[in-house]
């Protein structure tokens, strides 16, 4: 068995992560996360997702990322929505306006 190098936990399906040639030990993924997982520089939150990565930080999402002055970050929108808003000359709707 292995042991969680967060928690401790000795498990028999404890599992290995290796980024940047550094070898990890997890219990759960949610050990993983809390250990690996980047952090918005804008609101802290921990990034599970994709995120921005913009001015040689990491955000969660566009709106973070604009707070921090990182101009041009957007969060996707679909087709038709933003076709609209931008013929109509709107911003679209979502969590980035």
């Amino acid at each position: 068995m292995a042991s969680c190098e967060v928690c401790g936990n000795d498990y028999y399906l404890a599992f290995e992560v290796v980024t940047a040639g550094n070898r990890h030990v997890f219990d759960c993924f949610e050990c993983a996360i809390h250990k690996l997982a980047p952090v918005c520089a804008n609101c802290g939150c921990k990034i599970i997702g994709h995120g921005i990565e913009a001015k040689e930080n990491f955000f969660c999402c566009a709106s973070c990322a604009k707070k921090a002055g990182a101009g041009g970050a957007v969060d996707h929108i679909w087709g038709k929505e933003k076709e609209t808003a931008e013929k109509q000359g709107a911003k679209p709707s979502g969590r980035s306006t």
